[in-house]
Formats: C-alpha cells, sequence, structure tokens
C-alpha cells in the first residue's frame, strides 16, 4: 500500500517537473536560431555533444545569445541579451531561462549616465557606476567571457575592475598555432574563480573555453578540441608546477613545540614537543622534558594550538586545480569515488609533489549503464561490458566500483559477484527502478549520499537517474518515521551486512536550505573570502523551492540528520565526504555531523583514525604515533570544543613537505580566515 501511495506521488511529482520545465523554457526562448550572422558553438560535456550555444548581433552593439547543455537532468537553459557602449563595456544585460538546477533565472543589468540598477540572485539594488567597470553575471551564457576578454587585451595594465567589486587580470597571453597555419591566443585570466580562466580567441573572438570535461568550442574548431585540450593541458601543468615548487617548504628537522596533540582515543595531550625529521615523526615528549633535537631544526611555537593528523575526505573527484584545498583545509588522504582512468597519473603527480594535492588512499572506478542520463564517466552497454570494465579496474590497481544510475537492475548482482572475486568492493548510487535494500541483497558494500536511503521507503518505480532523485526526497523525506518497521528492518540489515554510509549531508543542505538571494547556510562562513564566480554560486538557492512557500524541504534535510545521528546510534559505519568543493565543504560536513548530535570527539575520530582503518592505511596515517607518516595539521584553536575551529588550519604537512594554509588559499585567490 505504502508503495503504491508513493508511486502516485511519484507521477505527480513528475507532471510537475514537467510541467515547471515546459513553463521555465518558454522564458529562455531561442531567439535567433537559424540566421546568417549567427555564430555556433558546440558544448562537449565529458566527451559527448551535450548542447549549443549560439550568439547573434541585433544590431549597433546590441547581441543576443542562447546556451544549453544537459547533465543527468541537469544543466542551464538561458536567453541573453546584451548591449556595449563604445568602450565595449556593457551598458545593459537581460538574462532569462533555467540555472543548471532548473531554477528558473531573471537577471538584470542597465546603466543610465553614471547610475547602474539591477537585479540578480542576490536581490535589487542600484549604485554609482564607474565607466571603466565590468558588470559580471550570476548565470548566464558563456558571453560575458568573450567580453571580458576583449576588454582586458586592450586595457593598458592588462586589468579590469568588475562591477560592483573585483578585480580581474590577464596573467598570460600565449601565441598558438593550431594545425599548421591557424593563429590563436590563448588567455589565462585570474580573479573571477579560483582556478584561472582559460579562454581561446582568433581575430578578438571567442572560439574556444575549455574547463575540465565541460567545452565550448565554435563548430569550425570542432576538428581542433582535442588538440586545444593537450596544449591547455601543458600549459595548466607549468603553473601548478610553478605554484608547487612556491608553496612548498622542504622539511629537513622540524620541532613543534608546547602544542596540544589530538590523540586516537580522541583527547588532547598537553604541552607536548613533536620532532619530525623529513616524513616521519621521531620523537613526541612533554615539553619540560624536551631539550636538543638538533641545532638546525625550524622549531614552530604551538602553544595554545592543536596538533591533529590529516583528515580523510571518504568522497573526492580529484582534479589538478583543487589537489591544494584539501591541503589548505587539512584533509591529507582522499577516496576517489569516480574519475576518468588518468586519475593514477595525477595521483602520481600529487605523491610526487608535481602538483600539489592529497594522497589517494582508494581508487574506485565508475560503470554506468546505456541512457540520456548516463554517467559519460564510463559507460557500457551490456553486462558482459560491465564484467570487463571491472577486470579492467583491478588490472589498473583500483580497489572499489561504483555502480550508477543507468546501470540495470538485473546487471548488479553479477557485476557485485564479479568485483568480490577479484577482492573489490562495490558501492554506488541505488540504479533507478531499484531499492537501496536490493542492491544490498544483490552485493553492495556500501552506499553513496543520503538521499539514496531516504528513496529506500518511497518507491522502486521512481526514476534515480534524473533529478526526481532530489526532488522527492525534498518534498516527502521529512515524512520519514524512524520508529516505523520498514526503516527498523531496512537498518538491521545494513548493519548486518556492515553497510557503510557515505551521507554527503552538506551537498544537501545547499541544495534542500539554501534560499535565492541569501548565501547559502553551507558556504555562509566562507562566501565573503571567495572569488567573484564563487560568491555568486552560492547565493543560487540550489532546488529550485515549493511555491506554496512550506518548509518542507528544509525539515527534509533535518530529517537526514536525524537518520545519520540514529545510524550512529545503532552502529552502522559512517564516513565524512564532500562530493564538492574540497576542504571547505568537508569543515562544512563535519559541522553537520556535530549538528545531528553525534559526540565532537566521535566525529574527529571518524574524519582521521577511523576513516584510516577502513581504507587500510591506519598503520601509517590517522594518528600522531612515533613512526608513523607526518601528516599532521595545526589548528588555531580546538575543534574538540568547537567543531568550526577544525577551519583554522594555518599549516599542513605532507610527503616531506609543509604548506601554509593561507599562501594556499592565496594562490586561489582566497582572503585568509578571519
Amino acid at each position: 500500500m505504502a508503495k503504491q501511495i508513493f508511486q502516485i506521488i511519484y507521477l505527480s511529482s513528475a507532471l510537475f517537473v514537467l510541467l515547471m520545465t515546459v513553463t521555465h523554457c518558454e522564458q529562455a526562448v531561442d531567439l535567433k536560431s537559424n540566421g546568417a550572422d549567427t555564430t555556433y558553438y558546440d558544448v562537449v560535456f565529458r566527451e559527448s555533444k551535450a548542447g549549443v550555444y549560439k550568439k547573434w548581433q541585433q544590431g549597433v552593439g546590441s547581441y543576443g545569445y542562447y546556451y544549453t547543455y544537459t547533465d543527468r537532468g541537469r544543466g542551464p537553459v538561458l536567453s541573453e541579451q546584451i548591449t556595449l557602449d563604445n568602450n565595449h563595456f556593457i551598458k545593459s544585460q537581460s538574462i532569462s531561462g533555467l540555472n543548471y538546477l532548473k531554477d528558473s533565472v531573471y537577471e538584470y543589468f542597465e546603466v543610465n549616465g553614471n547610475r547602474a540598477q539591477w537585479i540578480n540572485s542576490a536581490g535589487k539594488d542600484q549604485g554609482e557606476f564607474l565607466s571603466e567597470a565590468l558588470y559580471f553575471r550570476y548565470d548566464g551564457t558563456p558571453a560575458s567571457y568573450e567580453i571580458l576578454a576583449q576588454v582586458l587585451m586592450k586595457a593598458e595594465k592588462k586589468s579590469v575592475k568588475l562591477y560592483p567589486k573585483g578585480l580581474v587580470t590577464l596573467m598570460q597571453k600565449y601565441p598558438i598555432t593550431l594545425g599548421d597555419s591557424i593563429s590563436t591566443q590563448l588567455l589565462m585570466i585570474k580573479g573571477l574563480d579560483m582556478n584561472p580562466v582559460y579562454l581561446w580567441l582568433t581575430n578578438h573572438a571567442l572560439i574556444g573555453k575549455i574547463a575540465g570535461n565541460l567545452h565550448i568550442i565554435r563548430t569550425d574548431f570542432q576538428g581542433y578540441r582535442k588538440e586545444m585540450k593537450v596544449i591547455q593541458d601543458s600549459l595548466e601543468n607549468q603553473y601548478l608546477f610553478q605554484l608547487a615548487t612556491d608553496l612548498s617548504q622542504e622539511i629537513d628537522d622540524l620541532i613543534i613545540k608546547n602544542v596540544n596533540i589530538f590523540t586516537a582515543e580522541a583527547t588532547l595531550k598537553r604541552n607536548q614537543d613533536v620532532w619530525v625529521r623529513k616524513d616521519k615523526i621521531k620523537a613526541i615528549a612533554p615539553s619540560i622534558q624536551s631539550s636538543v633535537y638538533g641545532k638546525d631544526a625550524r622549531i614552530i611555537d604551538g602553544t595554545g594550538k592543536t596538533l591533529m593528523p590529516g583528515m580523510f575526505d571518504m568522497h573526492t573527484h580529484n582534479t589538478k586545480f583543487r589537489g591544494a584545498l584539501h591541503l589548505a583545509g587539512g584533509v591529507t588522504s582522499v577516496r576517489d569515488l569516480a574519475n576518468n582512468k588518468q586519475v593514477k597519473a595525477l595521483s602520481h603527480q600529487f605523491n610526487s609533489n608535481q602538483i600539489i594535492g592529497p594522497r589517494i588512499v582508494t581508487f574506485c572506478g565508475i560503470i554506468d549503464g546505456p541512457g540520456p542520463f548516463a554517467n559519460q564517466r564510463n559507460v557500457v552497454e551490456n553486462l558482459d561490458e560491465g564484467l570487463a570494465e571491472i577486470q579492467v579496474y583491478k588490472d589498473l590497481g583500483y580497489q572499489q566500483i561504483k555502480l550508477y544510475s543507468s546501470i540495470k537492475p538485473a546487471w548488479v548482482k553479477p557485476m557485485a559477484d564479479k568485483a568480490h572475486q577479484l577482492g573489490m568492493r562495490v558501492s554506488g548510487h541505488i540504479p533507478a527502478y531499484m531499492t537501496a535494500s536490493q542492491a544490498i541483497d544483490a552485493g553492495y558494500n556500501e552506499i553513496q549520499h543520503m538521499n539514496m536511503l531516504f528513496l529506500n521507503f518511497m518507491s522502486d518505480t521512481i526514476d534515480t537517474r534524473t533529478p526526481l532523485r532530489f526532488t522527492m526526497v525534498a518534498n516527502h523525506g521529512a515524512k520519514l518515521d524512524l520508529s516505523s518497521p520498514e526503516y527498523l528492518t531496512f537498518v538491521k540489515q545494513l548493519k548486518a551486512h556492515q553497510i557503510l554510509i557515505d551521507p554527503t549531508l552538506s551537498i544537501f543542505e545547499n541544495m534542500f536550505v539554501a534560499t535565492k538571494g541569501m548565501p547559502s547556510p553551507t558556504y555562509e562562513m566562507i562566501v565573503d573570502r571567495l572569488p567573484l564566480i564563487n560568491q555568486r554560486s552560492y547565493y543560487k538557492g540550489g532546488l529550485p523551492k515549493p511555491l506554496d512557500g512550506s518548509n518542507r524541504y528544509m525539515v527534509a534535510h533535518e530529517r537526514m540528520l536525524d537518520v545519520v545521528y540514529d545510524l550512529y546510534q545503532k552502529g552502522v559505519d559512517i564516513v565524512p565526504g564532500t562530493d564538492g568543493l574540497p576542504g571547505f565543504l568537508y569543515h562544512r560536513e563535519l559541522e553537520l555531523f556535530v549538528k545531528s548530535g553525534i559526540p565532537i570527539k566521535e566525529v574527529l575520530k571518524m574524519a582521521t583514525i577511523k576513516s584510516a582503518v577502513i581504507t587500510g592505511v591506519a598503520d601509517a596515517y590517522g594518528s600522531i604515533e612515533v613512526g608513523k607518516q607526518a601528516d599532521l595539521i595545526l589548528i588555531s584553536g580546538n575543534p574538540l570544543e568547537r567543531i568550526s575551529d577544525i577551519r583554522k588550519v594555518l599549516w599542513t604537512t605532507q610527503g616531506g613537505y609543509l604548506y601554509e594554509a593561507e599562501a594556499l588559499y592565496a594562490s586561489m585567490g582566497i582572503d585568509k580566515f578571519n
């Protein structure tokens, strides 16, 4: 009966999503799709064509744009109109449509004389306008990047002020010849994002923007896309190699004096001296007993501070640009839970300190089935291909397999059996038209994301390949009864099968609780420290909120916290992981664990020694002991008393190097912690 009710709810929700999508898409009309003067770009996401970007001139200094792509049911649909002044700065701009999470977008900016007025995700405002400042939108097409590039190339000092605040700088302009004779420029721009922004131009017109898995390439340059990617990768690496040289301090002998040590039992061992030689902990002794460790040792005063072992983020997708964020936030070890197969090469760059980044202690290979919502990292067409991929991952040295939403339920057991025969664990999303309980019976060892547990009590007919895996839980998660026989039976199943839960609470807080126009509570403590684009992304409000004004999304997230605490009390293993912004999101995840009711000391043990045990590296990492690897973080404060002190990392040591958090953050345009 319960599942029949949820099937009705599901059908109603699906109809609502469809109606809302149609309604909102009417706001993002493709105003000019076939004009002779239209310039076309392909949008490539994870090596598959996923959308289109178009631009056209509508009059003198006036332009129209249309932009859309799809990512497993998500993705923007945006129309934009821009008018430029005589100096090529934006005079007026209007944007409408849907953002990546399918929430409505309306943004407007206009200059009249020396005054500007605007409406955007942060609200409505006006102010004095500087004629040589460029307004940069919250959500929009790639148009603003092209305009910014053109203004920067003409700027005398290669810097441009943003309006109402901010500064961007053209750091490098590389002349590049594509093929045998195509002259282009590759611009490296800093100040917008934590990562440098790279833009490809020819004759001052945008021909490409390559950012990770998302490539926007003018159609007549599509044949050069892979060549462009190789060239840009090489230049990006040169930049990151130089950062590693500049920001890494090699350790010979290091003494942290009079520091309070966080122990494996989650107590503080006060007023200790810790001697580190290269990458090992050489000695630990009370400060009053210690004497000479070497006259050339570097001395750091740890008075009133806490020394912790490096922490473990148990759900990451690593990139070369975000590795330093992990270390700045005190995370030295991570599990990579789905990536391309080149992540082993990235891991080598991290371990050798060519690029600053964490130690990847678990490699998890993703496999998804076919269909319009497939995760494009690794898609198989049938079971035999899936079984073969498991063997490929094993041969590459991976320890785990992650199954994704488009895997057919009938494939799960044979794939899990194959992985187990090879000594590999099985985890993932719960495939569409399957419940978590069924996935456990078929061989899952762990489950990613708290929403997948909630969906277990709704219906096995929900197409969890789509955003319904979020909206169903947001709309109905508050109704989950933690005293119901269904729930209690499921928890017994989790315990009986020793299922590990990787809840990623913070990403759901941002989806369910954040309100448009206000800083997301997930990022509220850091938003003012971030570069412009990162700041603005945290005012967007997550999922579109209920039209009836109810707080059921917020209550659904509170129920997620209730479940995490209940699982902890009942002895189900839980691990802290982010699946998002490294470092900062990890700090929030720990705060939410504490908010759920789990004692701080237990949360910090989960972040350190317990994660080291789960990943099989506790002999070397996870606690501060003589002979262990010196993965250490020095914190200004005491996170055992106040969990948010975990944000106040001063420096991190790993692999024989010391990294100052303030310097790492500064390299990404992030202000220091106050």
